[in-house]
C-alpha cells in the first residue's frame, strides 16, 4: 500500500520560513509536480513576493555559470544574506532524466544553513528555464531568502527567457569560445544587464573584452538608461567575484532609482499569470479533447463543413461553460 505524504500547507510553510531545508525542499516538490495543494502554497508565500533580489546567470556551456554562482554564494553570504539557488539542467528528450549535477558543484555551502540550493529539470521547457521556476522563485522568497540566483540550462543561443524572470541578468562569456559574437546573433545583448568575462586569465580576454564594449557603443541607449557593466574574472581563483557582486549592486541601485524594478516585476507577475492561464486552458482543452466536443469539430472542419476560426471560437465558447 502507497503511503501519501503530509500536504500540510500552513506547516511546511511555517516550517519553511524558520529555514527548515527539508520543508522548503517539500514545497518546491509540490511546485514542481504540479501539485493540487499548489494554489494554496501560492497564497500563504504571496506576502513575500518582492523582498528578495532574483540575480539570473547564463551563458553557453563550458563558461564557468556553476563555478561562478558557487563563488558568489561565498561573497554574498560573507556579506550576511540568506541565499537561494536554482540551478536548471537540462532534461534528456529521450528519457525525461536529468544529472541535476550542479549540488555536486556548490559543496562548499551544503552545510551552511544559510544557503538552499534546489537543481530543477528543465522537463523539455524551451528558454534555458524549468516552467516551475517563478513559483519556485516564490517559495525561496517565502523561505525568507533575500538574494536568489537562478542559473540557466545553458544550452546555445535561447536562453533568454531568464531575463524575464530575474531582476539582474548577468551573461557569462569566456575567451576563445565565440561568444562575443554568439551573442550578436542570440539577442543575449540586450538581456544582459552585466557581462562578466569569465577565465579572463586566458589568452583573447582582452579580444572579447573589446568585442563587447563595442557592440555595448552600437547599441544607442538614451539618457538615463542602464548600461550593461563589463567584468572580469577569474571564478575558479575567486578573482574578480566582488566586481561582479558590485556590479550587481550598482544594477540594483539604477533599478530602485529609476523605478524600472517596479515595472520589471510587473512585467514578471504578467507573465506568470499568462503562463498558469495557459495551463489551466490546457487542461481544459485536454478534457475535451477526451469527450466529443473537439473530435467533433475537427470532423467537420476536415470534411469543410466548418472552418477553422470558426472550430476555434466554438471551442472557446465550450471552455467558457
Amino acid at each position: 500500500m502507497t503511503v501519501r505524504r503530509s500536504r500540510d500547507v500552513p506547516s511546511l510553510v511555517a516550517k519553511a520560513r524558520e529555514g527548515d531545508a527539508r520543508s522548503v525542499a517539500r514545497l518546491i516538490s509540490l511546485v514542481e509536480d504540479g501539485d493540487p495543494a499548489l494554489p494554496e502554497v501560492a497564497a500563504a508565500m504571496a506576502p513575500s513576493a518582492g523582498r528578495a533580489r532574483v540575480v539570473g546567470l547564463t551563458g553557453a556551456p563550458g563558461v564557468g555559470k556553476s563555478t561562478t554562482t558557487n563563488e558568489l554564494v561565498r561573497a554574498l553570504r560573507l556579506a550576511g544574506h540568506r541565499i537561494g539557488v536554482l540551478a536548471v539542467d537540462p532534461s534528456s528528450p529521450f528519457t525525461g532524466g536529468a544529472i541535476l549535477g550542479d549540488r555536486i558543484r556548490m559543496q562548499d555551502h551544503t552545510a551552511d544553513p544559510g544557503v538552499y540550493i534546489r537543481s530543477m529539470s528543465s522537463r523539455g521547457q524551451l528558454g534555458g528555464l524549468s516552467a516551475a521556476t517563478p513559483q519556485a522563485v516564490r517559495v525561496l522568497e517565502g523561505a525568507g531568502c533575500d538574494v536568489i540566483l537562478v542559473e540557466t540550462v545553458g544550452v546555445g543561443q535561447a536562453e533568454v527567457e531568464i531575463a524575464s524572470l530575474a531582476d539582474t541578468t548577468l551573461v557569462l562569456l569566456a575567451p576563445g569560445m565565440g561568444d562575443a559574437i554568439q551573442a550578436v546573433k542570440a539577442g543575449v545583448l540586450e538581456i544582459a544587464d552585466v557581462f562578466v568575462i569569465n577565465k579572463a586569465d586566458r589568452p583573447g580576454a582582452d579580444a572579447t573584452h573589446r568585442d563587447i564594449q563595442g557592440m555595448l557603443a552600437l547599441g544607442g541607449r538614451g539618457p538615463g538608461e542602464w548600461r550593461p557593466q563589463v567584468v572580469r574574472a577569474v571564478a575558479v581563483k575567486n578573482e574578480g567575484i566582488d566586481d561582479v557582486v558590485a556590479a550587481i549592486g550598482k544594477h540594483r541601485d539604477w533599478l530602485e532609482s529609476s523605478g524600472t524594478l517596479r515595472k520589471r516585476r510587473e512585467q514578471r507577475a504578467a507573465a506568470e499569470i499568462s503562463a498558469l492561464a495557459l495551463g489551466t486552458l490546457r487542461g481544459r482543452m485536454g478534457d475535451l479533447r477526451d469527450g466529443t466536443v473537439l473530435p467533433d469539430l475537427a470532423a467537420r472542419v476536415a470534411q469543410g463543413d466548418l472552418s477553422p476560426y470558426a472550430a476555434a471560437e466554438s471551442l472557446l465558447a465550450a471552455l467558457g461553460h
